[in-house]
This record gives structure tokens, C-alpha cells and sequence, in this order.
């Protein structure tokens, strides 16, 4: 739990998995993508350095709470509901 922790312990991380719980609202032209948004809208919206969004991107893709899908040259990212789900139950049970 440590890992999952630590990796919402960043304000950019936490607001990625808040724009992924709804990428058609806050990534226009995603509507009907079911492998997720690509990394070049994420780093855009972050307003930070292709590096830094990918080192965060990888930090919550270990803690389980994003998936990747590879598509050619691009990787897109989505939220892992039922991993995002089981985290906030056991973080309830232990706290």
C-alpha cells in the first residue's frame, strides 16, 4: 500500500488520474477512445516535459493504478477502475 501511496503523494500525478476518470471531458477529440489518451495530450494538459509526464505516467502505471496500451509508436493511458477501486477499500479497512 506504501507504493499507491506514495505515488498520489504528487499533485500532477493526482490530477492525471483525476482528468482520466473523464478524458472526453477534459481531452476534446477522445470521445469513443477505449484504449485511453495518449501521452502527448496528457503532457500538454500537464504543461510539463514529455520526461516528467512519462516518469509520472510509469510511477502510477507500477502502483497499479494505470493501464498502457501500446499502438504503433503511441502508448495510451487509462484508469484501472477495479485497481483504483480495491486500493480506496483497503485503505478504508486499514484506516
Amino acid at each position: 500500500m506504501l507504493e499507491e501511496c506514495k505515488a498520489l503523494s504528487n499533485e500532477t500525478r493526482l490530477a492525471i488520474l483525476e482528468w482520466l476518470k473523464d478524458p472526453a471531458a477534459n481531452f476534446p477529440g477522445t470521445e469513443g477512445e477505449h484504449d485511453g489518451v495518449c501521452v502527448g495530450l496528457i503532457q500538454r494538459r500537464a504543461g510539463c516535459s514529455v520526461s516528467t509526464v512519462s516518469a509520472h505516467l510509469a510511477i502510477l502505471q507500477r502502483a497499479g493504478f494505470l493501464r498502457a496500451t501500446r499502438r504503433g509508436q503511441w502508448i495510451y493511458y487509462r484508469r484501472d477502475e477495479e485497481r483504483i477501486r480495491a486500493f480506496t477499500e483497503r485503505l478504508h479497512h486499514t484506516l
